[in-house]
């Protein structure tokens, strides 16, 4: 099975709480089609989504961070 994958690259512009980093994990990982979420220690302000994009997309990800009341962008890689 050949499954193409896509990565974004989610900037968020608050400081946020352990509590709310860990709550936007969790709904990023909730959607169909999210691979993998990885948010460092050393740059809580980023957070890396592997995604298939024929199941999500970049926008459905922005607003499952934006739903959550954080002010947010998307970066390309």
């Amino acid at each position: 099975m050949n499954v193409q994958l896509a990565d974004i690259v989610v900037h968020i512009v608050e400081d946020l709480s352990p509590e709310q980093r860990i709550g936007i994990e969790d709904g990023l990982r909730a959607i169909e089609g999210v691979v993998s979420v990885h948010n460092p220690d050393d740059r809580p302000h980023l957070s890396v989504v592997q995604y298939v994009p024929t199941k999500t997309s970049s926008a459905e990800i922005l607003q499952a961070v934006t739903g959550q009341g954080v002010h947010a962008e998307l970066v390309g890689l």
